[in-house]
């Protein structure tokens, strides 16, 4: 089988031959989100390849158009014998907030600066009930990752997804859509 070239340099013409490589077609407008990802994971990722493609699409296909929480920038720290760090940038709708957190990991040092914000803005931090983290093409260490992350919000248990080269923005990632699920269902309650 021959293979395209996918990455930051990529072009609309060699993601649809990746695409009909793999049976996939997508409207002209999902095509153009797709490519923008793409280019986006190229900038953080050397090599990306076919095999790839159906995360992308999916987290690209869900992830709505009219997210009201937005990371502007985050900046995580972790080591051995240390104590992990997070600093994030968040705009809520129109407002940014900035916090900064610490604790056992990467994760839960994110977790610690956005309960900050959560608070401000009254927002309870959904309950993490599993987080799984899974490459999946498996075996490389520059696969992109999944964090699948289930969460327990009203008696409910609700599952979201991230992906991201680095797993903990992958998990980061899982989380934002959650908190925008989150809000989404508080202004439905509102009305």
């Amino acid at each position: 089988i021959r293979s395209y070239a996918l990455g930051k340099m990529s072009g609309k013409a060699s993601l649809a031959k990746n695409l009909e490589l793999l049976g996939i077609q997508l409207v002209d407008e999902n095509l153009k989100k797709v490519l923008k990802r793409v280019v986006e994971l190229g900038d953080t990722k050397k090599s990306m390849t076919a095999a790839d493609l159906p995360i992308i699409i999916t987290d690209v296909l869900e992830t709505s158009e009219n997210q009201r929480i937005e990371l502007l920038n985050c900046s995580i720290s972790s080591g051995l014998n240390l104590r992990a760090t997070a600093t994030i940038h968040l705009k809520i709708d129109s407002k940014e907030y900035l916090e900064a957190g610490s604790g056992n990991g990467g994760y839960d040092a994110f977790m610690s600066a956005i309960k900050k914000i959560l608070k401000k803005i009254h927002l309870q931090a959904p309950e993490l009930v599993d987080y799984q983290i899974r490459i999946p093409r498996g075996g490389k260490t520059n696969a992109l990752t999944e964090a699948i992350i289930t969460w327990q919000v009203n008696g409910k248990r609700l599952q979201t997804i991230g992906i991201d080269s680095d797993q903990v923005i992958a998990a980061v990632n899982s989380t934002l859509k959650m908190l925008n699920l989150q809000l989404m269902q508080k202004e439905v309650a509102e009305q």
